[in-house]
């Protein structure tokens, strides 16, 4: 069994003014995201200028902490928004979740390819490659965090969570940081790095994260108050996951199919 570090959720205190680490691993998934696309916008015939890039980051932002609260509430805890519908705005209590903030985020392409004329696709095959970067910062903020932590376990690596219990538990976070951050991106950046039919780079991260998240919740502990939601197996996480592996899919054989019809 590993010694889970022990590492101060807060990582500044200025006063009444508390930073903490998962904070700080927003800054730095929408900082690389920002960097990246600037990288990519720099490529010739790219289509894309910095002050594109700087509105596309700053509307993702927005769509990623408004969505993703607004989806930690309605998939997760709707009961206690229905109990407290202010409660939605309670957003210094902490909880956000994923797949709302990939809502989110796609409402943002929508946003700026009106705003921009570009299309829809285009955007989202642009963003695609940089989201692991914010997924894998993220996770690492919730291992720092000690929070989202795994099943109880025996394996040499589980660790004891202090504001879980006892037992040795699968450090997911870590899990989830090496498949939807490292792995992801790797797939992801290789394959935009060669010219693809419209839809493929953006339905490859779905299939992708859609296949890891689903995996990966066998290891993560699901939510108490929601428990599996079938089969004593299905958690929430793997639900949500289900659609964008069939939507993955599907985007890539007829992003590939068009492709064929048209030459």
């Amino acid at each position: 069994m590993l010694s889970y570090p022990q590492i101060d959720p807060i990582a500044l205190e200025l006063g009444p003014l508390q930073i903490h680490w998962y904070g700080l691993m927003y800054l730095v998934g929408f900082g690389g995201a920002w960097w990246l696309a600037n990288y990519r916008a720099s490529q010739p015939g790219s289509g894309w200028n910095k002050q594109q890039v700087s509105d596309l980051i700053f509307y993702c932002a927005m769509g990623v902490i408004l969505g993703g609260r607004l989806g930690y509430v309605l998939f997760y805890n709707f009961d206690q928004f229905l109990q407290d519908p202010l409660w939605l705005f309670a957003i210094w209590e902490g909880g956000m979740a994923f797949h709302g903030g990939l809502l989110g985020v796609i409402g943002a392409f929508w946003y700026f390819s009106r705003k921009y004329k570009k299309g829809l696709f285009a955007v989202a095959d642009f963003a695609a490659p940089l989201v692991p970067i914010g997924l894998g910062a993220g996770r690492v903020g919730n291992f720092i965090g000690g929070e989202l932590w795994g099943r109880a376990t025996d394996v040499p690596w589980g660790m004891v969570f202090p504001r879980a219990d006892e037992l040795a538990r699968h450090p997911s976070q870590l899990y989830q940081f090496a498949l939807e951050g490292v792995v992801l991106f790797t797939m992801v950046w290789l394959f935009s790095s060669r010219p693809r039919p419209a839809m493929a780079v953006s339905g490859l991260f779905l299939l992708g994260y859609g296949c890891f998240r689903f995996f990966v919740e066998f290891f993560r502990q699901p939510d108490g108050h929601l428990g599996f939601i079938a089969f004593d197996w299905l958690t929430m996480g793997q639900l949500l996951s289900l659609p964008m592996v069939l939507l993955g899919t599907l985007m890539i054989v007829l992003a590939y199919r068009k492709q064929a019809v048209e030459q």
